[in-house]
């Protein structure tokens, strides 16, 4: 296996150690964070006179090559090398000769590594706020086509109040913009630059810090040299905030699992996105959101794994710390398989629509309309909750809703009834009254929805 040391060391390192030691095999996915890395570090070396300018052309053009190569399938990545660094490295000197050996001057693997993680969740920060805008593009459609389509709101998973499914989709739509203001909050933070820290204590060559961070679209170079190698509060956070993301997702799929049920049929998910069952031929099952709701689990534990990993690790680099590479990619690839496959579940179903209203006509979601009509009529509301509630036992007892009660029903539990309470009590009327800001009333979900247009503009 090549590698990057050696000199000090009488014997080889057992096989089953090398294997056990080697992180190719997964941080092989950082091969062009470390050749951009290894550019600006080659360029800001030869700026500095630490190389001479035709080493420098020789380092550069010899790594734009392997990159290159690499990139059209003509160079493989094998197992053959310790990590991502010394494949490059190797490649670099067997095509470039002694130059290549002047790469790692001022340089650690430590800063190295620490340097290709910072770009590469950079990079899926960018990645994972484009796929959440697409999901924000999808509800604001649904949002948009469904200002009247009248269903229940829950509380406890019992019918509460009427609203609408653009008011109950944009709920989820703020979920997901917070989502994507942590990601864009994390990658504010990790934008500075550990390269030249060395391996814990700097260097003694005439490194120019600001040069290598400008080169690498970085804010800045990281400030203290132990920090710098040492730290993963950047991933850690990102992790968190991936964990809210499928938080989220998660709550949505058990919202569309409830709803593609026998006894919901709120919704129908496409077929494409469904399967069946090898026993029974009348299933179809909606096993996207169950994954989606499973995997959850699988992202938190990568976010708790890393934790126990750091929490006790001492200043500065400990091997420990290679463990972040497998978590933060895993978790990386579930997130964002289940934003992309939440958001086609979610752009091909269909929502029933009369199902939804007569949902919140039987399950008494107008009661408190109901109430506050009696209060218009100069009850006390405290007596008015009261007097709807024994209508509601009422109408349990006649397997009937409020609205199917004739007025004389309705007067005989209380005299302030009177016919325009139908008027009052409607679903249409019941939404439309609350038009409070963030209210599913008409004005009130207009304003939301173009404020929701202007913010993914």
């Amino acid at each position: 296996m090549a590698q990057l040391w050696g000199g000090r060391f009488t014997k080889p390192t057992d096989k089953l150690v090398n294997e056990f030691n080697a992180s190719i095999r997964f941080d092989r996915r950082l091969y062009k964070e470390d050749i951009t890395g290894s550019i600006a570090h080659a360029t800001m070396l030869g700026r500095q006179g630490i190389i001479t300018e035709k080493e420098c052309r020789q380092i550069v053009d010899g790594l734009r090559g392997i990159l290159r190569d690499i990139e059209n399938g003509t160079l493989e990545i094998t197992d053959d090398y310790e990590d991502i660094h010394s494949f490059v490295e190797a490649n670099l000197i067997d095509r470039i000769g002694d130059a290549g050996k002047k790469l790692h001057t001022g340089r650690s693997r430590n800063d190295q590594v620490a340097l290709d993680m910072r770009m590469y969740i950079r990079g899926e920060c960018d990645a994972v706020n484009a796929e959440l805008k697409k999901f924000l593009c999808t509800l604001l459609d649904i949002m948009k086509d469904n200002t009247e389509t009248y269903m229940p709101g829950f509380t406890h998973l019992q019918k509460a109040q009427p609203t609408t499914l653009a008011h109950y989709m944009g709920a989820y739509f703020e979920m997901f913009r917070r989502d994507r203001s942590r990601i864009a909050d994390c990658r504010k933070r990790l934008n500075e630059c550990p390269l030249g820290a060395g391996a814990l204590a700097g260097t003694t060559y005439p490194l120019d810090r600001e040069y290598t961070a400008k080169l690498l679209s970085f804010d800045c170079p990281t400030r203290n040299s132990m920090d710098s190698v040492s730290d993963r509060d950047y991933l850690i956070e990102f992790l968190s905030d991936l964990s809210l993301v499928m938080m989220h997702l998660s709550r949505l799929s058990e919202e569309i699992i409830l709803w593609n049920s026998n006894e919901y049929q709120f919704v129908e998910i496409d077929d494409g996105f469904s399967t069946g069952s090898s026993i029974m031929p009348q299933k179809k099952n909606p096993d996207i959101a169950e994954l989606v709701r499973g995997k959850t689990g699988r992202v938190y534990g990568h976010l708790f794994g890393l934790l126990t990993t750091m929490k006790g690790i001492p200043l500065a680099y400990d091997k420990d710390m290679q463990e972040d590479k497998e978590a933060a990619f895993d978790a990386i690839d579930t997130a964002v398989n289940c934003i992309i496959l939440t958001n086609g579940m979610i752009k091909t179903i269909t929502f029933n629509k009369d199902v939804m209203r007569k949902s919140a006509v039987r399950g008494f979601t107008n009661a408190t309309d109901a109430a506050d009509y009696l209060v218009s009529k100069g009850v006390p509301f405290r007596d008015a909750h009261g007097i709807i509630g024994k209508l509601v036992l009422y109408c349990i007892q006649n397997n009937k809703s409020i609205d199917d009660c004739s007025i004389e029903e309705l007067k005989a539990v209380h005299p302030a009834f009177d016919t325009d309470v139908y008027d009052a009590i409607s679903l249409k009327t019941c939404v439309n009254k609350r038009l409070t800001a963030g209210a599913p009333g008409p004005d009130a979900i207009r304003r939301e929805i173009a404020e929701c247009e202007s913010y993914l503009a």
